[in-house]
């Protein structure tokens, strides 16, 4: 340890030198002035990702950009960027599902890296770096004759492949890139079992091996999964989860390149045990080999794979991760296409005939039970200096990428009056329609104007309907007859609003909406599925204790809403069970007699979509106007405090809170985007990364918003937020305060982030059932214009002056409220009393009983 920290001394010396020829963060500055979002990028176990959404008429600057990036690596940060993958690694500490699936890969894989090493690595592995084994490692596989560039989204193929030629046509493949060689893994001929423990709730998952992504077994497996779990009428789904003989269960094939899996698991409910669910896991795998499910089912699960696919179609991101899995995994294209045909012509005696083949005592199971994990071992903090920004400089190859003008996209916002077109039943139901052009897919949506904040009984309504039938349905029968149409129901419960959602194959639209108003009329109150469930939401509510984010969420909740948090005005168990389950019903039906609004995208025209709902949703000529409910109010602060719960971690989760009393004002929009931009927001440019993370290693990730709420009348307020390790918490607040009291100015870098900011609103459409989306954001503050329009409309005139002021106006020199979730045996707790009063809180007075 000691040669350990003197090492680091001398790194840490060497980096300050160093940076003397650095400008951090310049990557992040070209992706940000070209428009950039969502840049990222992860590993896993047979795959390294970068990805940036981008305009499509920047391709030719990022690909520039990439070009250098990936053909002359430099490295530069290299130790600060080290210690926020060391808090990334912490993260993960509190995350007690990351142990199960290391515990299942080693005992599935134990000869073979899938099993032998987890992506991430140890603590040891990220405090003895090699920078010339990284160096070496990009040598060796960062090579054209290892790397795929896949684009998906709106682009000329001809051209964009042009450019492609133009900017990586040089780079040299290395003949020496070798995949490494294992032996076989060798097939499992028993169950093989290991414990983990952790605070989470207990769990487990079980394993069986397959053939890797390529191969047509998994075609099979696949089907063999929408048997089981489909999420509405598999055999896990009717005969577990919809009679709650556990706490959720599941199947589902996991694809790698070299092998696959095929996974069945769940949680357990109040009194069973992980060896027990297992068991009954087994017993309904039986049902599966020995054909006890109806053949019909296979069919409904293609027509319903088909719906699937054509939605999946719309999504970029969705489409470019197929073709990443392609070329990882080794598929042939063409197989990928013609996959929904090859599973719809599996017969169920095929399906049985493999079932039995397959699932085999031959497989891993791991039980994650409550308890000490005592794995775990603490690191103090390294002694990093902070790099310094040298926000002030800006190489040639930066300014030659952010002074290059493209060819602008001009910004289309929508123009609501056009393209929502309007209607009416003939109960006097308003109708907002959107034409699907596309295909066959439809949405259909009952919107009212109230929601848990009205009747708190509401929050329950979907989960318990889903248990119940009605005089003529079981509530199996339902889940069977919405999965044969390709059809689906759900129901939203926010806590001003609420929806009922109809979707699927437009074809059957008519009879999924007759089976929706039969379920809404004539469900059937059961006392003992009451009761039952009621069980749940008290184990669920306990487990909730158990998670670090869980915890967060409610004391975060408290701290800013006091009493009136949403987690202490839900209805507690206690109130559950003195409620009779036919009043749930009856406040469902209460619902249906207020004014609401059909939102409908598909491919019927208006007319068609009308007659529908005069068929089907029979409704009083006169509705009730929605109850009005108390909004909540988040308290306002005054001075420094600090709310503080405890949770045993090797890291603490912590915002600083500020709410004045600042009524929002949709003519401060533009201004909130573009400081939020700037200084925390999710770019890797803003101030607040560069910052905590860049500079000092302080976290995996920082931010800071300014708030501005969704709905008009509401307070505007400030939250930073942060995951660090316990030890490094007064520095974080330390980092915060400074930057917030003066907050860092710089021309180039707010530049950057206003076009960026404009870049992506140029490039934003609100498109499809994304019209709606827009339109109920814009009505909720009061504006006839979409919110995009109006910040890229506001944003063109504002200076880094305007920010600046901004920023002093509203978060320079204030008092905060300090929440923090951790343990304070590892915190410096004289340094929190220095700040103000500190309110220590339970997890009790954080959750309702």
């Amino acid at each position: 340890p000691e040669q350990r920290k003197q090492c680091y001394h001398e790194i840490d010396s060497l980096s300050q030198l160093a940076a003397k020829y650095n400008i951090p963060n310049e990557y992040d500055k070209m992706m940000a002035s070209i428009g950039a979002t969502g840049t990222n990028a992860y590993t896993s176990f047979d795959v390294t990702r970068y990805m940036n959404e981008i305009p499509s008429n920047e391709i030719e600057k990022w690909l520039k950009v990439e070009s250098d990036r990936f053909k002359d690596l430099v490295i530069r940060g290299f130790h600060t960027e080290l210690e926020a993958v060391y808090e990334e690694f912490n993260m993960g500490l509190t995350q007690d599902g990351n142990k199960v699936w290391d515990a299942l890969f080693a005992k599935t894989f134990p000869n073979h890296p899938y099993g032998t090493q987890t992506t991430i690595g140890t603590q040891e592995h990220l405090k003895n770096p090699s920078i010339t084994n990284i160096k070496n490692y990009f040598k060796n596989y960062y090579c054209p004759n290892n790397v795929a560039i896949i684009l998906a989204g709106d682009f000329d193929a001809d051209e964009t492949i042009a450019l492609i030629d133009k900017y990586f046509g040089d780079w040299q493949r290395n003949p020496r890139c070798r995949q490494p060689q294992y032996a076989p893994v060798k097939p499992l001929t028993a169950p093989a079992d290991t414990t983990v423990y952790g605070q989470n709730a207990a769990n487990m998952m079980m394993a069986w091996v397959a053939k890797g992504g390529a191969s047509h077994q998994i075609d099979t497996l696949q089907l063999c999964e929408k048997v089981l779990s489909n999420g509405t009428a598999g055999i896990l789904d009717l005969n577990v989860n919809q009679k709650m003989r556990a706490n959720g269960v599941f199947a589902a094939v996991q694809t790698l390149a070299e092998y696959s899996q095929f996974l069945m698991g769940g949680a357990p409910k109040q009194g069973q045990t992980n060896h027990e669910l297992r068991d009954l896991l087994l017993s309904e795998l039986d049902n599966l080999k020995q054909g006890n499910f109806d053949e019909s089912l296979l069919k409904s699960i293609v027509n319903n794979m088909r719906l699937s696919y054509f939605k999946a179609l719309e999504n970029n991101e969705t489409r470019a991760s197929w073709l990443i899995d392609a070329f990882i995994e080794g598929h042939n294209w063409a197989d990928d296409v013609a996959q929904i045909d090859r599973i719809a012509k599996i017969s169920k005696a095929d399906l049985v005939a493999f079932a039995n083949r397959f699932f085999t005592d031959g497989y891993a199971c791991v039980f994650k039970e409550e308890g000490t994990d005592n794995t775990q071992k603490k690191i103090d903090k390294p002694a990093i200096t902070p790099i310094p920004a040298n926000r002030e400089l800006q190489s040639d190859f930066v300014t030659e990428i952010v002074s290059t003008q493209s060819e602008p996209i001009h910004a289309k916002f929508p123009d609501f009056n056009k393209e929502i077109e309007r209607g009416k039943t003939k109960a006097g139901l308003p109708v907002l329609y959107v034409k699907n052009n596309d295909n066959g897919y439809f949405s259909l949506s009952y919107c009212f104007e109230l929601g848990s904040n009205a009747d708190n009984r509401l929050s329950h309504v979907p989960s318990y309907l889903a248990l119940i039938g009605t005089k003529k349905l079981s509530a199996e029968e339902i889940l069977k007859r919405f999965y044969s149409l390709a059809c689906d129901y759900s129901v939203s419960v926010g806590e001003r609003e609420m929806s009922f959602n109809i979707y699927g194959l437009a074809e059957n639209m008519q009879p999924a909406l007759a089976l929706f108003e039969e379920i809404m009329k004539d469900a059937q109150a059961d006392k003992e599925l009451w009761e039952d469930y009621i069980k749940d939401v008290e184990k669920n509510r306990n487990d909730d204790k158990t998670n670090q984010n869980g915890c967060f969420s409610a004391l975060n909740s408290y701290a800013i809403y006091g009493e009136k948090s949403p987690y202490l005005t839900r209805m507690s168990v206690a109130e559950m069970r003195k409620t009779a389950p036919e009043t749930m019903l009856q406040a469902l039906r209460d619902v249906f007699k207020t004014e609401h609004t059909v939102q409908y995208y598909g491919p019927d025209n208006l007319a068609t979509v009308t007659a529908a709902i005069d068929k089907t949703h029979k409704t009083a000529r006169k509705l009730a106007a929605a109850p009005t409910a108390d909004m909540k109010k988040p308290v306002r602060t005054s001075g420094n405090d600090v709310y503080i719960a405890p949770f045993d971690a090797k890291n603490i989760i912590m915002n600083q809170y500020i709410n004045e009393g600042r009524q929002n004002d949709l003519a401060n929009l533009p201004a909130i985007m573009l400081f939020n931009e700037y200084f925390g927001g999710s770019s890797m440019n803003a101030i607040v990364f560069q910052e905590l993370r860049e500079t000092r290693g302080l976290a995996y990730s920082a931010s800071a918003t300014y708030r501005s709420a969704s709905y008009k009348g509401q307070d505007e307020s400030f939250i930073t937020s942060i995951i660090t390790q316990n030890d490094k918490m007064m520095d974080c607040i330390s980092t915060f305060n400074s930057i917030m009291d003066e907050i860092p100015q710089n021309q180039a870098a707010f530049d950057i982030a206003k076009q960026q900011l404009l870049s992506t609103l140029s490039s934003y459409r609100a498109v499809k059932e994304g019209l709606f989306g827009s339109y109920m954001s814009a009505k909720r503050r009061g504006s006839d214009k979409s919110l995009e329009e109006l910040v890229y409309d506001g944003v063109q005139s504002l200076t880094l002056a305007d920010i600046v002021r901004f920023a002093n106006e509203r978060i320079a020199h204030k008092q905060f409220r300090h929440i923090i979730l951790g343990d304070e045996k590892e915190l410096d707790m004289p340094s929190l009393e220095k700040i103000g009063p500190i309110k220590r809180l339970t997890l009790d007075d954080i959750f309702a009983k």
